[in-house]
């Protein structure tokens, strides 16, 4: 009988690729990774790893216990799900995790709905860049979360997980009082106010001043939204903003609509979408598309 913990495992190693990095993500050792891949292998008698040094690649075996891992896996998320729906009332927790401004704009409304329809449901809620919470997602540190991506910067959630679509919005050039501006080309030479490197926000940043003819000079590096407002008031520079952070507008600050969109989505473990903590989650949020 194959171990369904060894299985979700050597799935995070076909995605992370390495074993330390499967380590990293399950708080192990390397060498209890190893152990346990190794014990798979004798449970499947067959070579799932070629070793070579330090380096570690799925055989062919590997790969097709991968895919029916996937599949069990889900079925797995299913069966909790459907144990979950035949239990009296929603209890338990439900690990959130979101970015500020839609903790601020659409998890606290959420929030406050689902506490007084089931008093007996922990909610916890984790502040996240959406960058992380696949990962998050995959290592059961959370139970559903929002991603997000733009139209210049499209994202997979990839295996193991599934998402439905929550907010469709604009996303702003937010410059102080001056000059009229066209668009972004106008404020090439400007200091520009960015999101830390890494994140998604920084990336759709570059790929559309760079589509624009030009490489942003930072100035300030920020992260929330609101401070980044605030620093363009003040005539620190420009940025690039969504919608959803717009909701207070500083004094003073201009917004030029930009035909790029960003889109947020719910996501969560395949096979959980039938949970009814999953579900009551889901429909506890304004529905903005």
């Amino acid at each position: 009988m194959l171990d369904v913990r060894r299985l979700r495992l050597l799935c995070d190693l076909a995605r992370l690729g390495t074993i330390a990095a499967v380590a990293t993500a399950h708080t192990y050792t390397p060498s209890a990774v190893s152990q346990q891949l190794s014990a798979l292998e004798r449970e499947a008698g067959l070579p799932l790893l070629e070793r070579t040094g330090r380096r570690v690649a799925l055989t062919a075996a590997g790969r097709l216990l991968v895919q029916h891992a996937e599949t069990i896996l889900a079925a797995l998320e299913q069966t909790d799900a459907a144990l979950a729906a035949a239990r009296t009332g929603l209890s338990g927790e439900l690990r959130i995790g979101a970015f500020p401004s839609a903790i601020r704009a659409l998890l606290t409304p959420a929030l406050i709905t689902l506490g007084d329809r089931h008093a007996e449901l922990d909610l916890q809620l984790t502040e996240l860049d959406p960058a992380e919470v696949p990962a998050a997602l995959r290592d059961r540190r959370l139970d559903v979360g929002l991603i997000q991506d733009y139209d210049v910067v499209p994202m997979e959630t990839g295996p193991g997980l599934d998402s439905v679509p929550l907010l469709d919005e604009t996303v702003h050039l937010a410059l102080a009082a001056g000059p009229e501006v066209s668009g972004l080309r106008d404020v090439s030479r400007a200091g520009w106010i960015l999101a830390s490197p890494g994140t998604l926000c920084h990336t759709a940043t570059l790929t559309l001043c760079t589509a624009a003819g030009f490489t942003p000079r930072a100035r300030h590096r920020v992260d929330d939204f609101g401070t980044v407002l605030a620093l363009v008031a003040a005539g620190q520079g420009v940025a690039l903003v969504p919608q959803l952070a717009t909701d207070r507008l500083p004094p003073g600050v201009r917004l030029l609509p930009l035909p790029t969109r960003r889109r947020t989505r719910v996501a969560f473990r395949q096979g959980a979408a039938g949970h009814p903590a999953v579900a009551a989650f889901i429909a506890a949020l304004p529905s903005l598309i």
